[in-house]
């Protein structure tokens, strides 16, 4: 990993008028790195510890969320209500703002201003061990600045130092999928009562998601072509059909819960500019798409999942639930119109 100094990674930054994600990766260096060289020139290291920052950041009011991985960026606006801490998981459940935070990803946070055209942007960035976002929460006009100024000094660290070290990025892992296990996974999969139970019981059984998806077979897992993730974008706004959308990282997972407005592509972007919802998605990294269907005790619940070439997962896409407003229905017929894998290979 080159390295450079926290000065020089200033200058960098000062020159470069694109995305700091993608600045760090033609720097070879972590995005975080670009953040702590800004600390005591706009930047201040704060505690990143989910119990204490999110209750900060709620009386902030009115914000915008953003969680991303490398191949999709999901962005909410609302406000960080109904906060649930744990030592393992945590949450936040609101209609708007609605996460799954893993605190032992949360290694470095930062109360980040940056001066712009126009005025100060001020946004709170989240990076695990390895120095990757984890999750951002950028301030709006509306927001409070008054709590913004107690965030700062409530959670300010002792160290305020400009450089950092980061340990090396964690390996996806590879679809692991014993053949001789196929069979049981089969039979395990169709007694499910919930889809919380799907990760305890590919991990008993040696297996991970992919994996798992791989050897189960239809109609419990039927691969779709790549180009099933833009027909289904093109068919959300189209039919209207409310969703959950699922996208996130080892540290933190972000849903939209509701309808799909206006999609915008252009290049290789999938894109949705929905006034409070937006969706940046990299239809080129998409490697592979399942049609899943996983046992619940209020009936079947069918989702659309899509992976990178080393077999990370970029989103999970759900219908909404009949009792929260959405039609179960609508999104078989939508899911099951979709390009089959063995269709486009004809």
């Amino acid at each position: 990993m080159p390295r450079y100094s926290p000065a020089e990674l200033r200058q960098l930054k000062q020159q470069d008028t694109g995305r700091p994600f993608d600045l760090a990766d033609r720097l070879g260096v972590p995005e975080a790195a670009l953040v702590a060289a800004h600390v005591g020139h706009g930047n201040l290291r704060i505690d990143p510890t989910p119990g204490r920052l999110i209750p900060a950041v709620h009386l902030l009011g009115e914000v915008m969320a953003l969680t991303r991985n490398r191949s999709c960026v999901i962005e909410k606006v609302g406000t960080y209500n109904d906060f649930h801490d744990g030592e393992h998981a945590a949450m936040t459940l609101d209609a708007e703002i609605d996460l799954r935070i893993f605190p032992r990803h949360w290694s470095h946070a930062f109360a980040v201003e940056t001066q712009g055209e126009q005025g100060i942007r001020r946004s709170v960035q989240v990076f695990d061990a390895a120095g990757d976002a984890v999750h951002k929460v950028h301030l709006r006009d509306t927001s409070d600045l008054a709590a913004w100024e107690s965030l700062k000094r409530g959670l300010a660290l002792f160290d305020q130092s400009d450089a950092a070290e980061f340990g090396p990025r964690a390996p996806v892992e590879p679809a692991k999928s014993p053949p001789e296990k196929a069979e049981t996974l089969r039979q395990e999969w169709r007694a499910m009562t919930d889809t919380h139970q799907f990760n305890t019981l590919v991990r008993r059984l040696k297996m991970n998601r992919l994996g798992a998806y791989r050897i189960a077979g239809a109609p419990l897992a039927v691969p779709l072509a790549v180009g099933a993730v833009s027909r289904l974008f093109d068919l959300l706004p189209q039919t209207g059909t409310q969703v959950m959308l699922f996208v996130g990282n080892m540290g933190c997972i972000e849903i939209h819960s509701g309808p799909v407005h206006s999609l915008r592509p252009m290049g290789p972007w999938i894109n949705v500019m929905d006034p409070r919802f937006n969706l940046h998605l990299r239809g080129d990294h998409v490697a592979e798409v399942w049609l899943v269907d996983k046992p619940t005790r209020r009936g079947p619940a069918l989702s659309v999942e899509a992976f990178d070439a080393e077999g990370g997962l970029i989103f999970q896409c759900f219908g909404m639930r009949p009792e929260k407003g959405g039609d179960h229905d609508a999104w078989v017929r939508l899911t099951t119109s979709l390009p089959k894998l063995a269709e486009a290979a004809e």
